[in-house]
């Protein structure tokens, strides 16, 4: 079966949302990195923990965090796949039982975006011909190569984003000053959230400058309430 997006023309141009599966595993699982592993040293480190301790519990945070996010992102993105596997198959038996119906359903779909009666049928016969269940994925259900649900690709993306955004502060960590380590973390930490929201935002073919005043925004409440809590701990 081809359900590829090409569509009726066949071109190979490739958009942003070709790349949205990836991205949003591979952005999401770095964004955590940084984040929660540079909250939890900074909370840590507020409660005046040997350098030691700060470096375990980063280390901590990376295997945890990597092995988290892939099982989650795994379980999420397979949930979707069998969704999309049990449509599929309910589709080519509709196919296989009531061809004229399927031909008349599919016709309706393109007089919704524009056809006249004569050419929405003609169009929904000739593509049924071509490739019926190909098309009927695309067209009635949404699912094409590009949104088809990968679970392995997603779970390794995530893993692997997620330990390269925790690397980035738990290095800066270790070769910060024991006494500079809340502060050195934080203005890594927070200049590489910026520059993953910039460059998720430009690889998402969208301005750069709104996703990443939220990365900032919400990378400072984090490090801020983990601040608050070490420093309670520590007295």
């Amino acid at each position: 079966m081809d359900v590829s997006d090409k569509g009726i023309s066949g071109s190979d141009e490739v958009h942003a949302a070709a790349r949205m599966g990836w991205l949003r595993a591979s952005v999401l699982g770095a964004n955590d990195g940084i984040l929660s592993t540079s909250s939890l040293i900074i909370g840590v480190a507020s409660a005046h923990t040997a350098q030691a301790g700060i470096l375990l519990a980063g280390i901590s945070s990376l295997i945890a965090g990597a092995m988290s996010m892939a099982a989650g992102e795994y379980v999420s993105v397979s949930s979707q796949a069998d969704s999309e596997k049990a449509d599929l198959t309910r589709e080519k038996k509709e196919l296989g039982s009531s061809w004229d119906s399927e031909v008349s359903e599919l016709a309706g779909i393109y007089r919704q975006r524009g056809l006249d009666d004569l050419l929405a049928h003609q169009v929904a016969v000739a593509l049924m011909k071509h490739d019926a269940l190909g098309v009927h994925a695309r067209d009635e259900l949404g699912i094409s190569d590009v949104t088809a649900a990968r679970p392995i690709q997603a779970a390794l993306a995530s893993a692997c984003a997620f330990a390269l955004g925790a690397i980035l502060p738990l290095l800066t960590a270790v070769l910060s000053p024991l006494r500079l380590v809340s502060w050195s973390v934080s203005i890594v930490s927070l200049i590489c959230l910026a520059i993953l929201g910039t460059v998720g935002a430009l690889a998402g073919g969208t301005a750069p400058w709104r996703p990443a005043l939220r990365v900032i925004f919400w990378g400072v409440m984090a490090m801020l309430v983990t601040s608050v809590i070490g420093n309670v701990f520590n007295k």
